[in-house]
């Protein structure tokens, strides 16, 4: 390899030289921009003429060519001080100069001035000096002043242009991000947050300390370090740690684990340590971190061994945590919904002392959370926020958050004044399925849907035990071409084998339906075969619900969205198991088709009627359908519930 011209190979370049460069570099921009300063803007305000001797101003004098003569005064000429005198020539001379400057000597001229008025010259005068004290350091200084605003200018450029700087500039990207919230800002309290009653049970002591912490340090109790929040995305772990602070009346600091991260390595540990400073300064206050996972996943693991920036944050945490006096009221909350991955030393007894699982608002929660976030909606008289509650299964607040949100845009939309049900169900269609779409499909597509929508809803109607049937629709929305609701009446815990495998037929009900009615098959069962194949894997593979499995869990079905222990997922089970649970799915899948099917056949009248109906009314409600498939003869829709 050729080095350049004079550079060794063993040459390394210091800092230190670099430093200096840029300081000359620095100087010598000054120096040269005060030169062009004095050089452009040092003669403005003093004409520039030519300096003749003083014989030749007398000679011009005396011949009647001068017509404005102007007193200097003394100015500054090399190391002397001399009178000037600034002329300008009379119209018609034949001199080539048109105006002249010229030096009086040190002996006076009595008779000048008596010259000068006898040849009727103009004759004015300037204050010796004319260009201040002042002005001469303005020209010194202001190139100074430019060059250095320049590299001030350019600095905060570059501090907005590279991520993790904050308002300190560059030399504050270890500062902490933490945002510190007043009492007067967290003013959320526990009534603000609707459910959650065993997690405010347990949140209620740490509060009752950060007040009064006297009361248990007589018994000799300490307050607990940290409180790590698990639960679902929008089950209200950030608004119950503002709830929590807002209840004790202490400092809030908010951050996300992501803020920690950046590409410089320190700089995550600095802002740690930073931010338990200033909380520990203001204690008791509280420090909320959300998202932990992306800081606190298992050491090791990653490609960048145990010098990675994020390991390195996660030790800092580890240490401030163990950090903590008794005395010092400083409370670590953490929210996290990967749980799985975070690493042991996070989770053990004196780090993160308490850890609360925030689940999914059941119907009473969902109905008082709907209530906090309609406080300022108007709603009509027609609106059931119960029945909303109990339709809204597995919505989080967020979830009802938006829900709310999208009706009052629906109402606003429409021109109304209120809002009522039906701008809920479009609503909560609309967050469900997506948004109705514009264009309608074709009569003979428009058939098959509906015959498909009709399969599910009376193998639903039909099979017993299986959640209530809230309405079908064949309205496109999204990239669905329609639906079938199912609400239950309660909350579910536990789901029995009889459900499962109604649920499976329910799903393959419009596949049936097509098989049996046109005997061809589309492409509209795509997300149902998913998920009756998915639900069919965890049965046999999760829950032991297969005889000939019998009761073992393989982990072939479990999830593993992120790599945050293993970069590959080894198989607990030889080939000839993987044969026998793919046997035992698709098993539970064709007869739950066939079931559907023969149930089909049986009542094919009902199902024409479904079909036809859908086909002209798009929408039909669970009285709409009891009525179309209600015999003639009484009780017979009773009668083949039991036959079925």
């Amino acid at each position: 390899m050729r080095l350049p011209d004079g550079e060794l190979p063993d040459a390394k370049k210091v800092p230190g030289d670099e430093k200096n460069a840029s300081v000359w570099r620095f100087l010598l921009w000054g120096f040269v921009l005060t030169m062009l300063f004095f050089m452009i803007f040092g003669s403005i305000g003093t004409p520039q003429y030519t300096t003749i001797p003083y014989s030749t101003f007398k000679e011009q004098l005396n011949r009647n060519n001068i017509s404005t003569v102007m007193f200097r005064g003394k100015q500054l000429q090399g190391d002397f001080r001399q009178d000037f005198i600034d002329t300008v020539l009379r119209r018609g001379d034949t001199v080539r100069l048109k105006a002249f400057s010229t030096i009086m000597p040190e002996i006076e001229d009595q008779s000048l001035l008596t010259v000068l008025s006898e040849k009727g010259v103009t004759i004015s005068a300037m204050p010796a000096e004319s260009s201040t004290w002042w002005a001469s350091i303005f020209l010194v200084l202001f190139p100074w002043i430019l060059l250095i605003g320049y590299f001030v200018y350019a600095g905060k450029r570059l501090s907005g242009q590279i991520k993790g700087f904050p308002g300190g500039g560059i030399f504050g990207i270890g500062k902490s991000r933490a945002r510190r919230f007043s009492k007067e800002i967290t003013s959320v309290t526990y009534q603000e947050v609707a459910g959650l009653g065993n997690a405010k049970k347990d949140l209620e002591e740490i509060v009752a300390y950060l007040k009064d912490s006297k009361k248990f340090e007589k018994l000799g109790a300490t307050i607990p370090k940290g409180v790590l929040l698990m639960g679902p995305p929008g089950t209200g772990k950030t608004l119950l740690a503002r709830a929590t602070a807002g209840e004790a009346g202490v400092p809030f600091f908010s951050t996300s684990g992501s803020e920690f991260i950046e590409m410089f390595v320190g700089v995550g540990a600095s802002r740690v340590r930073d931010m338990f400073d200033t909380a520990k300064k203001e204690s008791p206050s509280i420090i909320f971190i959300d998202e932990l996972d992306s800081v606190g996943r298992v050491r090791g693991t990653g490609l960048g061994g145990s010098h990675d920036e994020r390991e390195q944050t996660l030790n800092q945490i580890l240490s401030e945590m163990d950090g903590f006096e008794a005395h010092q009221s400083v409370v670590l909350i953490a929210a996290t919904n990967r749980p799985d991955v975070l690493d042991p030393a996070l989770t053990r007894p004196g780090r993160f002392d308490r850890q609360i699982t925030l689940d999914l608002p059941q119907k009473g929660a969902r109905m008082e959370i709907l209530k906090i976030h309609s406080r300022n909606v108007p709603l009509s008289s027609n609106v059931n926020m119960k029945a909303i509650a109990g339709r809204t299964v597995g919505f989080s607040g967020a979830d009802l958050r938006n829900l709310v949100n999208e009706a009052a845009l629906l109402a606003g939309r429409k021109g109304k004044v209120m809002v009522d049900n039906m701008d809920f169900e479009e609503a909560q269609d609309k967050i469900l399925l997506g948004a109705e779409r514009e264009e309608k499909i074709e009569s003979n597509e428009r058939k098959i849907v509906s015959y498909h929508e009709a399969g599910h809803a009376l193998v639903a109607k039909l099979l017993p035990g299986t959640d209530p049937l809230q309405k079908v629709t064949i309205i496109a929305r999204g990239r669905a071409l329609g639906a079938t609701e199912q609400i239950p009446e309660n909350d579910r815990y536990n789901f029995n084998r009889s459900y499962l495998l109604a649920r499976i037929a329910i799903a393959l009900g419009g596949r049936a339906s097509e098989r049996l009615v046109f005997n061809e098959l589309t492409n509209g069962s795509a997300e149902d075969l998913k998920f009756a194949t998915s639900l069919a894997r965890k049965m046999v593979c999760q829950w032991g619900m297969s005889e000939k499995i019998g009761p073992a869990v393989f982990n072939q079905a479990e999830e593993h969205p992120f790599l945050g222990k293993e970069l590959a997922q080894p198989r607990d089970f030889s080939e000839f198991t993987a044969r026998i649970i793919d046997e035992e799915v698709l098993r539970i899948i064709l007869e739950q088709e066939n079931r559907a099917i023969e149930m089909l056949e049986r009542h094919r009248a009902d199902l024409d009627k479904i079909a036809v109906s859908l086909e002209e009314n798009e929408t039909l409600e669970n009285a709409d359908i009891e009525r179309l498939i209600k015999s003639e003869e009484d009780g017979s829709t009773g009668d083949n519930k039991a036959a079925a």
